[in-house]
């Protein structure tokens, strides 16, 4: 799920149009042919007839309404207890970057109370329908601090072990219980095919096989098995195969892209993981934000309803994403009937669902949606609420606190971290760590915890993760130290890689910085460690110091100089918080060996350079080495075969009406844009605001502080072709400014140079050393902009900031 969604526009829905033309129109409109894809059922035991019945009751004394409300979702952050009196919505989620009453850092009885509170008022209101409440739980219950923090998905894909993936999804269920919450947005069943896009680490791997094996123990893992008449047991939640499709296989990795390929690839690549998630009894699904050929997947009848509900058999819940809907052609986030028309049955609205709410109930009171769409999507979302025990006069009580954090669970997320750990080198036979040896640990990985847990843990982003927020986990560095000392030796944590007494060996942790998506999106493979962190290994290598390189990452990454400066080299992926599975493998015991080998496979093919599909792999998928195994590795290539000089366009966002790489463009649903030309042929575009809405620049996180330094600005290019007399929003870096004074004193018609200074959104708060949305604007209905150049620049007098 995205913490922010915007809008890409120009695409085709198919949502209004009637079957027979769905089947009489051509591949390219993203037609699927359901005699293609695979069968599959909802068992049985999803439901029984007595429920039916029961659901078929309640719906005929439900009024519009409570019906229309049952199909709205609203965020934690945007809603409270009481607004559910008024607006009788049927879902509530945590987004992100939403905690209990504001606070990121709750505990497990403070989620259990906030849940209550939206449940009890829900009760007791409309036609007493409780809310179901949905969390981003993707490697545990990674919202919560003090949960157990699973490896990411590509690191449990490296573990090849199914049954290891059903325990955990037993324990993460148990875990989100004990909050009193009943639905995690998770697994995740993408299959990445561009290393480039920022949510690698959330698949499991390439192969579509694996996708397919693990979807099915994860949904059982989460669910238990489904027994007919009976809801789930009160330590089971439901599951969410996502996302629903393609959205590993877009075009250049981007992020909410295009995955512009063939129905046979879709089929074959792409849904294998669904049949086997629901065949398991996943009580929902996912829509993605990304689209198949042009079209967005949350407007696509042929797959939501052809292929999903009918060819599929899926009889559970279908939701959006994070405003996903606003993305479909001729929508904007609060109002998009073409979604529910299409097969969505359940609005992931977070911030939208009010006007949403109205939007939708026009078009059930003027037949624009069915009233049998509309009972169909609600009979599925109660299915689902009695599935997990949340209606009728006994309901299940979850929010058991003291499953959260268990030792049981500590314990399956150290064997899980050993089991995902790939040896790539070990010549000589370096590792395992011999018992009396004196070692030096150091790199920017070696204790910190928010490296290694990664995107998606406490926030969204991942980047202000501490070591106190998990208590009962290890970083690497003090992890591997608590070993070594164990065996007789000694070892000393550095982050300057400086000691006294001459190691015997050294092993740096280094890696990519916590990422979620937008800002994981990257131009090409190459990984470029810190200047500091080179320096400390060149030192090393001169002193004849044997190197071990523990490589942090949510995706195979271009590593050549790192893994001919080391003596073995290490994939450890993204391990989450139990630090003492990685010494586990990496350190000998007091019998001379470590209490684990090496038993992880690469989970995707690892790069020979930094250029992206993979053409020739370095390591193939599959390849890992054990302790048995003592071939010397070869120099490896170390030419990333990109251009590296792209990467100065951290600073540049619009190059002639165009958004050029790493960056992409979201609109809102309400935005129409073309290409028109200012002073050469189409060298700039044109922004329309149909309505009140915005449009975000995202991609990576980059360091700006240095801009910030030499009093850089912000410079828009552009032209007021019709101004405004409502607010406009300038947003940069999660800073936010006020421009409605600014712009009303900008002249019309004739293009101009706006520079607004970095500190001014310094001093607003942004985040200057780590800025993966460089550029939004808010604006109302009526605003028209020429947008030709966005970038930032360090040669000009500084501007006074907006008032």
């Amino acid at each position: 799920m995205a913490l922010l969604a915007f809008v890409s526009a120009g695409c085709v829905s198919v949502a209004t149009l009637p079957q027979s033309a769905l089947s009489a129109a051509p591949a390219s409109q993203a037609i699927a042919d359901p005699i293609n894809w695979p069968n599959a059922a909802s068992p049985a035991a999803i439901t029984d007839q007595k429920t039916e019945d029961a659901i078929t009751l309640l719906l005929s004394k439900m009024t519009l309404e409570q019906k229309v409300g049952q199909l709205i979702q609203a965020d934690i952050s945007a809603i409270k207890p009481e607004d559910l009196s008024q607006y009788p919505l049927g879902s509530i989620l945590a987004g992100g970057n939403s905690g209990p009453y504001g606070d990121e850092r709750a505990d497990a009885a403070k989620w259990t109370q906030l849940v209550s509170a939206f449940r009890h008022v829900s009760r007791k209101s409309g036609a007493g329908v409780p809310i179901l409440f949905g969390v981003d739980a993707v490697h545990g219950h990674s919202n919560l601090p003090q949960a157990t923090i699973f490896p990411h998905n590509i690191g449990l894909g490296a573990a090849r072990d199914v049954d290891l993936i059903q325990r955990i999804g037993k324990a993460t269920a148990a875990e989100i219980s004990g909050s009193g919450i009943e639905w995690t947005f998770a697994p995740t069943l993408a299959v990445p095919q561009d290393l480039r896009w920022g949510r690698t680490y959330e698949g499991y791997s390439s192969d579509p096989a694996l996708i397919a094996a693990y979807a099915r123990s994860m949904t059982t893992g989460l669910q238990g098995n489904l027994i007919a008449g009976a809801p789930l047991e009160a330590q089971h939640v439901a599951a969410t195969a996502k996302h629903f499709l393609a959205d590993g296989g877009t075009m250049d990795g981007r992020d909410q892209g295009d995955a512009q390929i063939t129905e046979t690839e879709l089929v074959a690549k792409h849904a294998q993981g669904y049949p086997a998630s629901i065949n398991a009894g996943a009580l929902t699904v996912m829509a993605s934000f990304s689209s198949w050929n042009g079209v967005k997947h949350h407007g696509n009848a042929s797959l939501l309803t052809d292929v999903l509900k009918n060819r599929m058999g899926f009889a559970g819940l279908v939701v959006g994403d994070w405003n996903g809907h606003g993305q479909v052609a001729g929508c904007s986030v609060t109002d998009c009937a073409a979604a529910i028309n299409a097969g969505l049955d359940l609005f992931m609205a977070p911030d939208s669902w009010k006007g949403l709410f109205a939007s939708t109930l026009a078009a059930a009171r003027d037949g624009r949606i069915p009233q049998t769409r509309l009972d169909d999507a609600v009979r599925r979302i109660l299915r689902v609420k009695y599935k997990l025990g949340l209606m009728g006069d006994a309901q299940t009580v979850r929010g058991q606190a003291s499953l959260v954090g268990k030792q049981e669970h500590l314990d399956l997320a150290r064997e899980a971290v050993s089991k995902s750990l790939v040896l790539l080198k070990n010549d000589d036979g370096i590792l395992p760590i011999r018992n009396g040896s004196n070692v030096l640990i150091s790199g920017s990985g070696a204790d910190n915890m928010a490296m290694q847990a990664g995107g998606w843990t406490i926030s969204w982003q991942g980047t202000d993760t501490t070591a106190a927020d998990f208590s009962n986990g290890q970083t690497i560095g003090r992890a591997i130290s608590e070993a070594v000392k164990a065996g007789g030796g000694t070892a000393n944590v550095s982050a300057t890689g400086i000691f006294e007494k001459k190691p015997d060996v050294a092993i740096i942790v280094l890696g990519e910085k916590p990422y979620a998506e937008f800002e994981g999106d990257v131009p090409n493979l190459a990984f470029r460690p810190q200047p500091a962190e080179e320096q400390i290994i060149a030192r090393l290598k001169a002193q004849g110091i044997p190197v071990v390189i523990l490589f942090l990452s949510g995706r195979p990454m271009f590593t050549g100089k790192l893994i001919n400066q080391a003596n073995a080299f290490v994939a450890g992926w993204l391990p989450g918080t139990q630090g003492r599975g990685v010494a586990d493998v990496l350190v000998a015991g007091a019998n001379g060996k470590p209490m684990r080998d090496f038993t992880g496979r690469l989970p995707f093919s690892w790069p020979a350079d930094a250029r992206s599909p993979i053409d020739t792999p370095l390591f193939p998928l599959g390849y890992g080495l054990d302790y048995t195994q003592s071939n010397k590795l070869p120099s490896v290539n170390e030419d990333p075969r990109v251009d590296m000089s792209s990467l100065t366009i951290a600073t540049q966002y619009f190059v002639r009406g165009k958004v050029p790489a790493p960056w992409n463009l979201q609109m809102d649903g309400s935005i129409s844009a073309r290409a028109v030309d200012v002073s050469a042929q189409e060298d700039a575009r044109q922004f329309t605001w149909n309505a009140d809405g915005a449009f975000v620049v995202n991609g990576p996180a980059v360091d700006l502080s240095m801009q910030l330094k030499k009093d850089g600005s912000l410079l828009i290019d552009w032209r007021i072709d019709q101004p405004v007399t409502g607010p406009v929003m300038l947003s940069f870096g999660g800073a936010v400014l006020d421009m409605q004074t600014t712009m009303r004193a900008l002249p019309s018609g004739v293009p101009i140079q706006t520079r607004i200074p970095l500190r001014c959104f310094a001093a607003a708060g942004a985040k200057l050393d780590a800025v993966g949305s460089p550029i939004r604007i808010q604006a109302a209905k009526g605003l028209v902009t020429t947008i030709r150049n966005v970038h930032i620049e360090t040669t000009k007098e500084s501007a006074s900031c907006p008032s």
